[in-house]
């Protein structure tokens, strides 16, 4: 690698990634743990500067997918050993996680816990006596089953990514912030065509051994640059902060698919509101779109949380926020080569990307030195960009009715 920056020598490494938000700084950690030293990541910004900082942070391994939901699993269990792995607990709070359905999907939870159960998952059902003296004053009367993973819970996407480009720089990556990347450079022409390397904004360029695109929700403009169609767009999803009137306990995470809402505790005693109704889908320019919740989003949220706590003394709004995920048509990402020799995509995260971060950074690495997945629980084929043109989603098995495609 040359990576002088002497006039007349082009920098050239063996993997450049392109987005040094979360999911770029694991792959960046992954790669350095096998031993490639010869990593850099290019980020416009700040690391972790775009939609990381929008993360609600769930730790969880419920996903319909059992990919998916091994991901979640493994990063389930990182989480539990990041002091250990990074030095850093990465703001990760073991507080459990529940989900809750009412009669319409009880069947299919029971069936998605089991293939969960299958996977090594540590998952059970509890009653709605138990729900209540893990949340006080949860309204459970229109649940008809409910599941609880005692090792989910919180943490925080910035911490993680952090730790993440910490270690990956003390194993020899380099890191490049202020720095956009434009375009890619090519040897050769038509289907021969390699990409080797990115051009930069200042019209400087980096060579690369593979080109890793993991930029979220600006995927396919960078895309577009070499005529090749990611199926990325960026969807609004709005959150609101309450202050419950008195300083909320050690609660689990609560996924509430009869409300369609995820509720959280925040450190200083708030509740987190987040929306799982994904039917009305907002469509956004992930550089240009409002920061706060809209009128209408903030009274139907206060209304859906008025009924599952309705016991609140004197609840109030402390803030809204947005940020945008990074969907594709299945809402499952894209992970593995571009069909462009020398380009490699991690993309399309879909609001899965923080807690199966660490299972990427090991999925990702498998993939670019061995060429296949090490797990035979998560397929390399289930994450291939070709699966929306051949039609063949990667899909829920017992998806939820009414609760939308996010799981």
């Amino acid at each position: 690698m040359s990576s002088t920056g002497t006039t007349g020598t082009q920098d050239n490494y063996d993997y450049v990634i392109i987005g040094g938000g979360l999911e770029g700084l694991a792959i960046a950690w992954g790669l350095t743990s096998r031993g490639e030293s010869s990593v850099l990541v290019i980020e416009r910004d700040q690391l972790c500067g775009g939609m990381t900082g929008k993360s609600s942070g769930v730790v969880r391994a419920h996903y319909g997918t059992p990919s998916v939901a091994k991901m979640g699993w493994k990063g389930t269990q990182f989480f539990h050993k990041a002091p250990e792995i990074l030095g850093d607990d990465c703001g990760f709070r073991n507080c459990g996680y529940m989900v809750a359905v009412g009669e319409e999907n009880v069947d299919n939870l029971a069936a998605t816990i089991a293939m969960q159960q299958s996977l090594g998952i540590d998952v059970e059902f509890i009653g709605g006596d138990k729900a209540r003296e893990l949340w006080p004053g949860l309204h459970v009367d229109d649940f008809a089953s409910i599941a609880y993973e005692p090792l989910g819970g919180r943490g925080d996407a910035p911490m993680l990514g952090m730790a993440f480009s910490v270690v990956a720089r003390k194993q020899g990556a380099k890191i490049r912030q202020g720095t956009t990347v434009t375009g890619f450079t090519r040897d050769g022409a038509g289907e021969d065509a390699r990409v080797t390397g990115v051009t930069l904004a200042d019209g400087s360029t980096v060579g690369a051994g593979q080109v890793i695109l993991a930029t979220g929700a600006w995927a396919s403009q960078l895309g577009d640059t070499i005529g090749l169609d990611i199926p990325v767009r960026a969807q609004r999803a709005q959150l609101m902060l309450i202050d419950p009137g008195e300083p909320l306990p050690h609660v689990p995470v609560l996924s509430d698919l009869v409300s369609l809402q995820y509720l959280c505790g925040e450190p200083n005693g708030d509740i987190l509101c987040g929306n799982s109704d994904h039917q009305d889908v907002h469509w956004a320019d992930p550089d240009n779109y409002p920061n706060k919740a809209d009128d209408d989003f903030i009274e139907w949220t206060i209304g859906k949380l008025m009924h599952r706590l309705p016991d609140m003394p004197n609840p109030g709004l402390t803030s809204t926020y947005a940020g945008c995920y990074d969907t594709t048509p299945d809402y499952n990402p894209i992970m593995g080569p571009s069909g462009i020799d020398g380009l490699f995509l991690a993309v399309g995260f879909s609001g899965h990307g923080f807690k199966i971060a660490p299972a990427v950074a090991e999925f990702v690495a498998d993939l670019l030195l061995d060429g296949d997945s090490s797990d035979p629980d998560i397929p390399a084929s289930d994450f291939r960009l070709s699966r929306f043109a051949e039609g063949d989603l990667t899909r829920s098995l017992h998806p939820y009715i009414g609760a939308g495609e996010m799981r």
